[in-house]
């Protein structure tokens, strides 16, 4: 199947089609569907068949719902389970079973326990000591994302932002264009399209020259972008490519837990990331939702082994088999004189990670907020918890600024983020929607010295099931750069009243009804 776009270059308006929806990702959900139609089927025929089997059933569906109600899980994300498990008798248990899970595939976990020589470790009391004496609030924040997410904490890093994907791309093929030894890209999308095609070109170039290039992708991510094959593609040019989780069509949660990271490494010294996927509506050279405004950061110095890690532990999860540890993957950083303190962090489903660590950073952010802190997001879906953190702040005189697209890519899914406006805008939070577009930077940044950039959106998919990826910064150079680009999003954006927030009956009880399954979209 093909689909066609429109892509803007220096000679104009150009059309291209490419691959819509492979055969193999078309039969792998059309497998999922019928092994859960049969399990369903099965279970039913049974209840008409078997003595006293029905009974059984009910009796499985109260344990269901006993074991729901008792569980640690967040409450909003219970409680649409529960009135699944209610109204849908004996289908909903199953569904139950089948979805609920948040945790990571048994064969994830088993092989994740082979990976500890891709850990890497440092001594970061150090830095703990220095920002410790320098502000115990910061010290404190830093322990616990350190702690939550394995991560640690480092000064000798250097951060540079890009306000646009344009400025971000051409700063990523000049770092892949100088690579020596490895080049590692892991992204939650990548498309055929220029963008892709000059940085493939040079990773075939790359290769080589003997440079050790790893690249990977979400397999549902990529399910409308790529060929159903392309992994084969890449390694008959010499790269070591792998799809992240491979739809297979089973009945169980296998649309959660994707790769939403966007993680690129360069010799162990440059890392990217951000907002950005390999794709042309990032960089504006396909035109989809207006403007698609996003950023991304370039990180230099030993914060860059951190980024490492995460890579290859990822890759090394997907892989068929365990590759070796490239020499000199963790190599020694030079020594700069650079002012602030830099966390990168993992996010992602347990065992590997036991607490939501996005949401958590997110929120102590705004809980040590006193000034300002200012929120650009695709999406702003978000839990009583994250929703009450962002009034408290408001009501104690934080400005609290959030910005979402004008443009949406998702209508239901933006319908669902405008049903929020109402009761964030009550405590004095100010919502703003990006007027030119789309935009889908991920950045907080509060108080002038405290900012996150990286993959999280707010909303569930990011805050519970998707692995994610960022980058916590207290007083770093760059923090400066973050709060202008927002100032000037700002500017270009439309501050929503109470006027503007008008319905009709029927657009409130559909969002109403949505809004309670969300954390199950």
């Amino acid at each position: 199947m093909k689909k066609q776009y429109k892509i803007v270059t220096g000679k104009g308006i150009i059309e291209r089609e490419y691959n819509y929806i492979p055969v193999r990702y078309i039969i792998a959900v059309l497998l999922g569907v019928l092994e859960i139609a049969m399990i369903i089927s099965i279970v039913l025929a049974l209840c008409y068949i078997v003595p006293y089997f029905y009974t059984l059933c009910i009796i499985t569906g109260v344990a269901c719902m006993i074991r729901i109600i008792s569980s640690d899980d967040n409450p909003d994300y219970k409680i649409p389970w529960l009135l699944c498990v209610i109204f849908l008798p004996i289908v909903g248990f199953m569904l139950y079973f089948m979805f609920y899970s948040r945790k990571l595939k048994k064969r994830f976990i088993k092989h994740a326990q082979k990976l500890e020589d891709y850990r890497y470790t440092t001594d970061d009391e150090g830095a703990f000591a220095e920002l410790e004496s320098e502000d115990r609030s910061a010290a404190s924040q830093a322990k616990m994302l350190t702690e939550i997410s394995a991560s640690h904490l480092y000064k000798n890093t250097e951060i540079k932002y890009f306000p646009s994907g344009e400025e971000l791309r051409d700063a990523m093929i000049c770092d892949i264009a100088q690579a020596e030894k490895f080049i590692f890209l892991e992204y939650f999308i990548i498309e055929e399209g220029s963008f892709w095609n000059s940085i493939l070109e040079l990773l075939i170039k790359k290769v080589g020259e003997g440079v050790d290039v790893r690249v990977m992708y979400d397999d549902i991510g990529c399910m409308s972008t790529l060929p159903g094959n392309y992994c084969k593609i890449l390694q008959k040019h010499g790269i070591k490519a792998t799809v992240f989780s491979k739809l297979r069509g089973s009945a169980d949660s296998e649309f959660n837990n994707r790769s939403h990271r966007k993680i690129l490494v360069v010799d162990g010294k440059v890392a990217y990331t951000g907002g950005v996927n390999i794709a042309d509506e990032y960089v504006n050279e396909k035109l989809r939702f207006g403007h698609w405004k996003d950023i991304g950061i370039r990180i230099v110095g030993e914060a860059v082994c951190e980024m490492t890690q995460m890579f290859l532990f990822s890759f090394g999860l997907n892989s068929g088999k365990l590759s070796p540890v490239p020499a000199d993957v963790y190599p020694e950083q030079e020594m700069m004189c650079k002012n602030g303190y830099v966390i990168p962090f993992g996010d992602g489903p347990k065992p590997m990670y036991m607490r939501n660590v996005s949401k958590s950073a997110i929120q102590n952010i705004i809980g040590a907020a006193t000034d300002y802190v200012y929120m650009t997001t695709p999406y702003l879906i978000i839990d009583n918890d994250l929703c009450a953190d962002i009034e408290r702040a408001a009501l104690r005189g934080v400005d609290i600024r959030i910005v979402v697209p004008h443009i949406p890519d998702k209508r239901l899914v933006f319908g669902i983020t405008r049903s929020f406006y109402h009761r964030l805008m009550s405590a004095g939070v100010k919502i703003y929607e990006y007027e030119p577009g789309f935009i889908h930077a991920k950045t907080y940044v509060a108080d002038g010295k405290y900012a996150i950039v990286g993959t999280p959106n707010l909303d569930y998919r990011s805050l519970v099931h998707h692995f994610e990826n960022g980058v916590w910064m207290y007083k770093t150079d760059c923090i400066s750069d973050i709060k202008r680009d927002i100032d000037e999003t700002l500017e270009k954006s439309i501050m929503i009243t109470p006027n503007m927030l008008k319905t009709g009956i029927i657009s409130r009880f559909v969002r109403s009804i949505v809004r309670i399954f969300a954390p199950m979209l």
